[in-house]
This record gives structure tokens, C-alpha cells and sequence, in this order.
């Protein structure tokens, strides 16, 4: 077990992973389901940071998609990982692009982003990214960190998957997140004086 995490070491988990999604490719519901339960809470934590409240409906349509295109994904667990979040991903840009066409603010947008409030203590943002406060303060970030970071902390995956999950060199992710948490860091020490 991590003791960070009470998890299992990510390459145990990922190998778990791997065998319940070849399991499910080839019918097993439990399997399917044990899959949808490793994968399903790091995703909701990426499209929180992306489409702020509107996440879990953004998850439901991802998870429509991989549940329908299961049988055409190949890989291990890591690969699972990134191919889910590349579906997310793009569900949550689709539903980006509807919401502008309705006049409302995307929640990465710079202008509107509220940071949490002076109160908000160190201990708080880092005890889980998936807090609400945690989120904001990620929000709070250039779009590329952000997603780099919610890639690379809260769904989990390493630098070349989140790459081609973005779209981008493993090395510019790398960067964005290493960016993007040294101004976490900033921003959390600044608050906590």
C-alpha cells in the first residue's frame, strides 16, 4: 500500500486495472464495474476542473462512449487510464463549446474564476485535489497547467500518457504540471501567512 493513498503502488493497481478491463472487453459486467470504480473518481476529479458542476453529467456521456467502445480499446491499465480520460476530455471540450453558444462563463476562464477565500489553509488544498477548494485554487491556474496538473494528480497518469491525452510532448506536460504546482505551492503558502 501507498501510505499516502491507502492504495495499492500505482503499478499494482494499473496491472488490476489491465485484467479487469480484459476481462470486461470479454463480457464481465463485475469486471466492467470494478474498472468504472478505479478509473470513474480520478475522471469526475479532471472534469470538476474542467466543467465545474456540469462534471457529472460530462462523466455519464464519457462513460456511454467507453462502455459502447470497449471492445476496440487496446492496452494495459495505464493505457485505460489515458484513453478514458482522452473521452472525458473530449466530451467536456464538446460540452464547452455548447455552453459558449449559451452565454456562460467556462470555468477556466481566467476573467471569471474566483480564488478561494484568505481562510483557505494549506493543509486543506493539498489533503485531496479533489476538494472543492483544491479545485478552485487549480481553476485558478493557466488552462494548460491546470490540465496538466489534474491529468498528471488527480486522474493519476504519467507524463507520456497525459501527453498524448493533451495532445503535447510528455516534456511540455511535465513542465506545465511542474509549473503549475510550484504556483499551487506559491498560492497556498501566500494564503497560509
Amino acid at each position: 500500500m501507498d501510505e499516502g493513498t491507502g492504495h495499492p503502488p500505482t503499478t499494482a493497481r494499473d496491472a488490476e486495472l489491465g485484467s479487469a478491463v480484459a476481462r470486461a472487453q470479454r463480457g464481465d459486467e463485475e469486471a466492467f464495474a470494478q474498472a468504472y470504480r478505479t478509473v470513474y473518481p480520478g475522471l469526475l476529479g479532471y472534469l470538476k476542473g474542467l466543467v465545474g458542476d456540469d462534471a457529472e453529467d460530462v462523466a455519464s456521456e464519457a462513460w456511454l462512449e467507453i462502455a459502447r467502445d470497449l471492445g476496440r480499446f487496446r492496452g494495459d491499465g495505464v493505457g485505460f487510464r489515458g484513453w478514458t480520460a482522452t473521452i472525458a476530455r473530449h466530451r467536456a471540450l464538446d460540452h464547452l463549446r455548447r455552453v459558449r453558444s449559451r452565454p456562460r462563463p467556462a470555468l477556466l476562464d481566467q476573467d471569471v474564476i474566483e480564488l478561494p477565500a484568505p481562510a483557505d489553509t494549506a493543509g486543506e488544498a493539498v489533503e485531496a485535489l479533489s476538494t472543492e477548494r483544491a479545485l478552485a485554487l487549480v481553476m485558478g491556474l493557466p488552462r494548460e497547467q491546470a490540465e496538466a496538473v489534474l491529468l498528471r494528480v488527480v486522474v493519476g497518469l504519467d507524463g507520456p500518457t497525459a501527453a498524448r491525452v493533451l495532445g503535447k510532448r510528455p516534456g511540455a506536460v511535465r513542465s506545465a504540471a511542474h509549473r503549475g504546482l510550484k504556483r499551487l505551492a506559491r498560492e497556498i503558502n501566500g494564503r497560509g501567512r
